[in-house]
């Protein structure tokens, strides 16, 4: 389900708890990643909604995302790069929605290991998922995982990852054009 950002609030942070697990005691790391949940606006990043605006929080591991008619608002847990080097952040856009993403290793990743696949079509043992949002910075993504255990953890090379049902949904809310910036 797509939570409220009042009802993600409630239940834990950008997927220290899972959407599916039992609240838990809010450890210090937990209150100081709400208290940053609360206090993030568009505002703060852009001058105007446009076609609508995706704040992606590397360090609450969290995805925001305002439409373009200024109500509709969305939260979603993320996963994060490994490590920090291998994520931009700044500002980029998004230029292609693709249901059914094929995934193709960068040379990076297969110069790392030769042995990866020159190209892995649509299905479950895709890393993009069931949807995938290309940005304007080449071989970053924001997609779905089939990997659950993903979702709140280091887990990507350098790309944004949600569930595989938050990604459909945010897939079908935004528009290519929506502004996007990485922090």
């Amino acid at each position: 389900m797509t939570q409220t950002r009042r009802a993600f609030l409630a239940t834990g942070a950008a997927g220290l708890v899972t959407l599916a697990a039992p609240a838990i005691a809010a450890s210090d790391a937990v209150q100081r990643n709400v208290s940053a949940l609360q206090n993030i606006d568009w505002r703060d990043h852009f001058d105007a909604l446009g076609r609508g605006i995706i704040v992606a929080d590397t360090g609450a591991r969290a995805v925001h995302y305002w439409g373009g008619d200024g109500e509709t608002y969305r939260l979603y847990p993320s996963s994060v790069p490994v490590s920090p080097e291998l994520t931009k952040l700044g500002y980029t856009e998004v230029v292609r929605k693709v249901d059914g993403p094929t995934w193709t290793p960068t040379p990076s990743m297969r110069e790392r290991d030769p042995s990866l696949p020159k190209v892995v079509p649509a299905g479950p043992g895709n890393p993009l998922g069931t949807h995938a949002l290309y940005l304007s910075w080449q071989y970053y993504r924001i997609h779905g995982t089939h990997d659950t255990r993903k979702i709140g953890r280091p887990s990507s090379d350098g790309c944004i990852g949600l569930y595989n049902e938050h990604i459909a949904r945010l897939f079908a809310l935004v528009e290519v054009g929506t502004q996007v910036r990485l922090i």
